[in-house]
């Protein structure tokens, strides 16, 4: 029993017993988001390609096309919610639950106004970041209107990677 409530078998006991097998339990599904992300966006490519009219290559082109911007902000944010997981869990830690709360709420305010002011800037950047890619002319409004579709979901994106980071940090791998 831990404070008063049943322990849960998939819980990780960071501080007793060999680490590395705790690292791996841990590491892994941190691993497998990315994995996840990689296949959001080729099921994004292959609905893009299956169902376009006309050309389906340019518009196979502009999904693809977003992808380094696209994981750029989704990698910067996950680490910031692996920072936040660091916060969270040392504060679980110490038993203080103000200290969780105050974690928590944090990490979901960044989150959601992280989400809307990276969504902001990026719009503004947008043409200048799909040129640096040197993005075709016959793509670049493809593309473009792909990003500002994407960007539309980015604070709820970031708010879905900051939960799970909350949720790591309590064990709920």
């Amino acid at each position: 029993m831990a404070r008063g409530r049943a322990r849960n078998k998939r819980e990780i006991d960071m501080l007793h017993g060999l680490i590395w097998t705790k690292v791996l339990r841990y590491a892994l599904p941190v691993g497998a988001t990315g994995i996840l992300e990689q296949l959001f966006n080729a099921s994004g490519i292959m609905i893009v390609g299956n169902f376009s009219r006309g050309d389906g290559t340019a518009a196979v082109a502009a999904v693809g096309s977003n992808a380094p911007v696209a994981g750029l902000i989704l990698n910067l944010f996950i680490g910031i919610a692996l920072g936040a997981n660091v916060v969270i869990a040392n504060a679980i830690g110490r038993g203080s639950r103000d200290a969780v709360r105050k974690a928590v709420r944090t990490s979901i305010v960044t989150a959601l106004v992280g989400g809307v002011i990276v969504a902001i800037i990026v719009e503004l950047l947008a043409g200048p970041l799909l040129d640096m890619l040197n993005v075709t002319d016959e793509v670049f409004p493809l593309a473009l209107t792909y990003l500002r579709i994407y960007l539309i979901g980015m604070p709820v994106i970031l708010l879905y990677n900051f939960e799970t980071a909350i949720f790591r940090s309590v064990g709920g791998t």
